[in-house]
Formats: structure tokens, sequence, C-alpha cells
């Protein structure tokens, strides 16, 4: 298989459960930006168990104290695409945890798409 995200080389993670990781963007709309991504290879968010997306929301409330405590955002965005009309480019679930501040004046989706894009 040729997806991107099964065979990610990434040698830290910022946080993990069983059946999700953490990392950090590489192309961050903003400081703090993190992407969680299934370990098991599932197309989008409507392809996961309900066991994972319980896990998805335990480890989404655990990066986002993470983001928190080193970033001190004041608000979040969760954004997550789901198939290729929606904007999804990377066909393995994912979803954006993109911290936002009060001196943010960009419509955070608007960045996420041009940075997808």
């Amino acid at each position: 298989m040729s997806c991107v995200f099964c065979n990610l080389d990434c040698a830290v993670y910022i946080t993990e459960n069983e059946s999700f990781f953490a990392i950090w963007d590489k192309h961050p709309v903003s400081k703090g930006h993190a992407l969680i991504i299934s370990k098991r290879h599932a197309g989008d968010y409507f392809d996961l168990s309900k066991d994972e997306a319980i896990a998805l929301q335990e480890l989404c409330v655990r990066i986002k104290g993470i983001i928190s405590k080193k970033h001190e955002p004041v608000g979040f965005n969760l954004a997550m695409n789901c198939g290729h009309a929606a904007g999804q480019t990377v066909l393995h679930f994912h979803m954006h945890v993109i911290p936002r501040y009060a001196k943010d004046k960009v419509n955070a989706f608007s960045r996420l798409r041009e940075s997808l894009f």
C-alpha cells in the first residue's frame, strides 16, 4: 500500500492511544497545529468504528491539553475532510487540531484549504 500515513516515518509522536497518534503538522496553519491520525487505515471519519470514534475524542481532548499548556491559545478549530469532493487529499483518516489566538484574523478554514492544495 502506498499510503503516506501508513508509511509515515515519524520517530516521535506527541501522544497516542491504541487507535490514534498525534504529530505536529508539517504545514501548520498556526503555532501548535497538530494532526491526529488513525493507526488502522481508515479512509475517513465515517470508516471509523464506534470504539475508534470514542478513542478519537479521548485523544483530541488530550492533545488540546498539551497544546494549551505549551502555546496558550484562546480557541481551537477541529477539521477533517471526508472524500475528494470535500478536499481530502490523503485518503487515510486524519483530523486537524488547530489552535487559534486572539491576534488571528484569517478564517481558519480558508487558510487550512490553502495549505492543503
